[in-house]
């Protein structure tokens, strides 16, 4: 039995490495996205310069999909280089094409369409998005991650 104990703690930590304690994890948290209003860029019916959210409310280690609609008004070129880099990116759905990448850069709209961004955030904090070039529009707001 003595030979037992001090391997118990290096084959337990093997076991763990390898995946063997995922048995008890409740499932994938980056699966289980809260939907967040949308966000629409400009509105032929108030202002071609609007954005429907100014602010998000977020948690971190929590899922999230964010849908940007742009109205094809004016072009936009959406951004937000700080919140870009404080969340775990899952992916980004638009036109049909499911994209996996590390970090987003820039969500550009020539024409009316839309792009759904899932990801989780990581870092508090406050974090400005935009649409490039139109800030002194009021096309401008936070994500604020508790």
């Amino acid at each position: 039995m003595r030979t037992f104990k001090p391997l118990f703690l290096p084959v337990l930590l093997i076991m763990s490495m390898i995946g063997f304690d995922n048995i008890y994890a409740a499932g994938d948290l980056t699966r289980l996205t809260t939907a967040l209003p949308d966000l629409l860029l400009g509105s032929e019916a108030s202002d071609y310069y609007s954005m429907s959210q100014q602010e998000y409310q977020l948690e971190t280690g929590k899922a999230y999909q964010l849908k940007i609609i742009a109205s094809g008004q004016k072009e936009y070129a959406f951004q937000a280089p700080e919140f870009a880099t404080s969340i775990f990116l899952r992916k980004v759905e638009a036109g049909g094409v499911e994209i996996k990448a590390v970090t987003l850069t820039e969500l550009e709209f020539e024409d009316a369409g839309e792009a759904e961004i899932f990801f989780v955030p990581i870092k508090p904090g406050q974090y400005r998005f935009y649409a490039k070039g139109l800030e002194g529009k009021g096309m401008q707001g936070v994500f604020i991650v508790k």
